[in-house]
């Protein structure tokens, strides 16, 4: 039954820029909605919406980076219909405005991204530590991050870079429910095709961190497949930096 839910991913990837519906996604699938829907949050972890809306944004990453289109004519290429609520979702999920991430890839501008959100520290703060694990040949650092959503997005509650697989240890997060991403620069992978070094990744979670606690976690980092949301957030150094044509 995987396939099923892989046909829509690839209908996701090849249709973004049309306005898909959880039914028009079903029946892709030749499933009832409300059976597609718990199948695809198991395969990829996230609902077709936030899969879609993913998608969207990665795609606006691209034409930003490859080509000279402006904002208002590259947010109605992806699917929406309003410049405003374009940029509003891209600079909360980028962590950059899309301006501010065309100037940073082109070199323009050196923004700080990735870092870790600021949140008031108190002595009820958990943590979490274990062992990475790379499946695959790493070609850079790899960047872990706490953040509160299944697709790496938005701003770290805490984050680190590793020079090499093995321990590591996150202090400092608040009590709740969180997600744990690790990614590294890879040697090859057709889900990010304008990328010369595409990524290995993995992600932990949810995660529920608990006052004074230690959660331990064991992580493998891995190329990208067919059921991972893209990455989102633009994380230093590990972007790519192509030539706007």
């Amino acid at each position: 039954m995987e396939y099923l839910i892989e046909r829509a991913v690839t209908a996701i990837h090849e249709r973004y820029s049309e306005p898909l519906h959880l039914e028009d996604l079903a029946k892709m699938a030749m499933l009832s909605k409300f059976h597609f829907l718990r199948m695809f949050r198991r395969a990829t972890g996230v609902t077709p919406g936030r899969f879609l809306s993913a998608v969207r944004l990665q795609e606006a990453k691209r034409l930003l980076l490859t080509t000279s289109f402006n904002v208002a004519y590259i947010s109605a290429q992806v699917g929406y219909s309003g410049t405003g609520t374009f940029t509003r979702r891209f600079s909360e999920s980028v962590g950059l405005s899309p301006t501010q991430y065309r100037r940073m890839t082109q070199g323009d501008e050196d923004i700080r991204v990735g870092t870790a959100a600021p949140h008031a520290l108190t002595k009820a703060c958990g943590s979490m530590t274990g062992t990475i694990e790379v499946l695959g040949a790493p070609l850079s650092s790899i960047y872990i991050g706490v953040f509160n959503s299944p697709i790496l997005q938005g701003h770290p509650y805490a984050c680190a870079m590793r020079d090499q697989p093995g321990p590591f240890r996150l202090t400092s997060i608040p009590p709740g429910t969180w997600y744990l991403h690790a990614v590294a620069h890879g040697a090859h992978s057709p889900m990010t095709p304008y990328c010369d070094q595409p990524l290995l990744v993995d992600t932990a979670g949810p995660i529920t961190v608990r006052p004074n606690r230690e959660v331990e976690l064991h992580v493998a980092i891995r190329p990208l497949d067919w059921t991972r949301p893209p990455i989102l957030l633009a994380l230093p150094g590990l972007d790519p930096l192509p030539s706007v044509a």
